[in-house]
């Protein structure tokens, strides 16, 4: 069975999965839940949905939960780095590439991330384009914009009235 809990948050409801004791899961409004999912607030769930008020509030920059994707065995590579990548800041998807030993497959972590079945939890938004730029997310970039921006992290901001990104005091990051 696939326990889940609805939370609000400043992004929207969210769903919040589990499954044989960990985190499987997380859903934005909208979007199709498991079908064998039923309401059950667990420990687990009641944890998840505590460290997630506190990451919306600024008193968490990382979960302490077990977690536990389906994906295969590159993207579960892809995700536990981007676990490594700490609150406030970001990588490219060919720095991420390169921290799971296949520099030159950008484009397979972006699929792995588009697939990242616990979103924030496995925190895919801190990947951005290489020149800083923001780039798909599964819920939209608006999302992933107030995510970043609630971290406090770098990314190049579209310039006023146009689309090309305007430069920042920080640099941006390299490949």
């Amino acid at each position: 069975m696939i326990s889940i809990v609805i939370v609000n948050s400043p992004i929207g409801l969210l769903t919040i999965a589990e499954e044989d004791g960990a985190v499987s899961g997380l859903f934005f409004e909208g979007e199709t839940l498991p079908q064998k999912a039923a309401p059950n607030e667990t420990a687990l769930l009641r944890r998840a949905c505590a460290q997630l008020e506190e990451y919306f509030a600024g008193k968490r920059p990382a979960f302490d939960l077990p977690l536990e994707p389906k994906g295969t065995a590159f993207q579960r590579s892809v995700w536990s780095a981007l676990v490594g990548i700490p609150a406030g800041e970001t990588k490219s998807y060919g720095q991420v590439a390169a921290l799971v030993g296949n520099p030159k497959a950008a484009r397979a972590v972006g699929m792995a991330n588009n697939r990242n079945p616990i979103p924030i939890f496995i925190p895919c938004h801190r990947v951005i384009g290489a020149d800083g730029a923001l780039t798909g997310f599964r819920s939209g970039l608006m999302v992933k914009k107030k995510l970043l921006e609630l971290e406090g992290a770098y990314y190049q901001r579209p310039a006023p009235g146009g689309t090309a990104p305007e430069p920042q005091a920080q640099p941006a990051l390299e490949n």
